[in-house]
């Protein structure tokens, strides 16, 4: 197991209405948010993001601090397992011109209406298979996209993150210390199959053979 780190420390941080979504939160609006279409990303806040467009202060300072942690250069190669419309990986590459990078993303949405510079990089599919050869990325990133896959399926999308990166890779998920981020954690979240604690995470990802660096996201 890798090393828990905070790489998203200069992402800024956003105030979180938990007792607002959870009033809104029902069986229809999950539903609909876990179809990671229109309303997910650029509908009513209260199927998703609420409109998640490219702002550079959200990842810029971001991605310079991957590089610099994972010594990164333009030779480097980088996949975003869950990249959403692309927008870490867009400034990993205006950092580092000839960067390699690709990301991949279950929802059609998403890479049909990905930041235009990037799309051809990315493309639709499943953590649970990547359609990568064996350690073919420097990195491997997953930022709060595994926690949305029920115990079985994370299992083997660790796995696979782990086969496809030659070393390095850093995953964020949805966790909780005690019972109010608990609580909070359940009023908030629309799309997660599996949430734990920080501990029951790290005993799962020694079950899982999991060998990369984590972080959590914490409402």
């Amino acid at each position: 197991m890798g090393v828990e780190i905070n790489l998203l420390k200069n992402y800024p941080k956003t105030k979180r209405n938990t007792s607002e979504r959870q009033i809104e939160k029902n069986i229809e609006v999950v539903s609909i948010a876990k179809k990671y279409g229109f309303d997910y990303f650029d509908g009513e806040r209260k199927y998703g993001y609420g409109g998640y467009n490219y702002n550079s202060k959200y990842w810029s300072q971001v991605s310079i601090d991957l590089i610099n942690y994972y010594n990164l250069d333009n030779n480097s190669k980088v996949l975003d397992v869950g990249c959403a419309k692309g927008f870490l990986l867009y400034e990993l590459k205006k950092n580092l011109p000839d960067l390699k990078i690709e990301g991949i993303d279950i929802s059609n949405y998403a890479i049909q209406n990905a930041k235009k510079e990037i799309k051809k990089y990315l493309r639709v599919g499943n953590a649970i298979d990547l359609p990568y050869e064996d350690k073919s990325f420097d990195l491997v990133l997953s930022i709060v996209t595994l926690h949305n896959l029920k115990k079985d399926k994370l299992k083997k999308a660790l796995s696979e993150i782990s086969r496809v990166s030659k070393k390095n890779s850093f995953i964020t998920l949805d966790a909780y210390s005690n019972d109010e981020e608990k609580r909070n954690m359940e009023d908030w979240n629309l799309t997660a199959e599996t949430m734990m604690s920080k501990e029951e995470w790290k005993a799962f990802f020694i079950e899982s053979n999991f060998h990369g660096d984590y972080y959590w996201f914490i409402p």
